[in-house]
């Protein structure tokens, strides 16, 4: 019983360690990570109802998945180093995690386009404006 407090104890530390070191990417992360699922889920549904669910294409969607984590740690790694040059410099300006939040920002929209067209696939109607929306919101992310 101490064991499963101690582990619980050691669990939630991590987590919220991790929680206020990403202070600002705590939300986008966990709206990516459901975005993730919606659109894995959504995938799968759409190729069942096409008759082509194959293991391997849902490994790799998975692996996929994984690197997007991936891209975003080597953003905050960015980040933490332009952070690091600017405290060494002296400089005193309020600089937050923008590469990791503009990369977890991209990847939201880019699993959003792909839900979108999952759900087509299944035969939901998708209003217009929606996909055009989605699709201005990666142009524009795309430009900064």
């Amino acid at each position: 019983m101490k064991s499963e407090k101690g582990i619980q104890i050691i669990i939630s530390g991590a987590l919220a360690a991790f929680a206020v070191y990403m202070g600002t990417l705590t939300v986008p992360v966990i709206v990516l990570m459901v975005m993730m699922i919606l659109d894995y889920l959504s995938g799968m549904a759409a190729a069942w109802m096409q008759n082509s669910l194959s293991s391997k294409i849902g490994a790799k969607g998975i692996v996929k998945k994984v690197g997007y984590m991936g891209l975003i740690v080597v953003a905050m790694g960015a980040d933490y180093l332009i952070y690091s040059g600017i405290i060494a410099a002296n400089i005193d300006i309020n600089y937050n995690m923008w590469f990791g939040l503009l990369v977890a920002v991209w990847l939201i929209i880019n699993e959003m386009i792909s839900i979108l067209e999952n759900l087509s696939k299944l035969g939901v109607p998708i209003p217009e404006f929606m996909t055009k929306i989605i699709k201005r919101l990666k142009t524009s992310v795309q430009k900064d």
